[in-house]
């Protein structure tokens, strides 16, 4: 009896690794979401969208103080890099029905980068995400290259993360 609840457990463990989110750690390759913009559009976003360029994705709240600390951060990163191809895609997981209140934040922030809405929060499954707000850099070749808790982004030392997967600046 004993070796078969072995083999059964040994059964169970091997189909939930089957089953299991690829690991967002440094180093995996980034695994796919989905999520949605919050202007009047409504356009369903993927990691695809994104393919071939360096991605600061961020997961966050409206209800987040470390977010509202961190965003301002991450759109001066963003003012700074924008032009050398550096994408900031912040993913917000308020709850279905609070599309107005994301937008508002927003506004309040003055964000211009891409702001998506996962209601389901399927993201934080996906990304194994303990808790917002936490942000992954993914390379162009769709690699996790750091993650990080509420951050701010313009320190010398997260600069020099970011810049290493941006394009060297032409001479002039």
């Amino acid at each position: 009896m004993v070796p078969i609840a072995i083999f059964a457990a040994w059964g169970l463990y091997r189909v939930g690794l089957a089953t299991a989110p690829p690991r967002a750690a440094s180093g995996a390759a980034a695994p796919n979401f989905t999520a949605v913009t919050v202007d009047s559009s409504a356009a369903i976003r993927t990691l695809a969208d994104y393919r071939g360029t360096p991605v600061l994705l961020n997961v966050w709240a409206t209800w987040c103080d470390p977010c509202r600390e961190e965003m301002p951060s991450m759109q001066r990163l963003y003012d700074t890099y924008r032009d050398r191809g550096l994408r900031v895609v912040a993913i917000s997981v308020d709850d279905r029905g609070t599309e107005g209140l994301i937008r508002e934040f927003v506004a309040e922030h003055h964000l211009t980068f891409d702001i998506l809405h996962d209601a389901k929060s399927e993201i934080m499954t996906t990304y194994q995400v303990r808790g917002v707000p936490q942000t992954f850099l993914i390379s162009t070749e769709g690699l996790i290259v750091g993650t990080a808790f509420a951050a701010d982004w313009m320190t010398p030392e997260n600069r020099r993360k970011v810049e290493a997967l941006l394009p060297p600046v032409a001479p002039q």
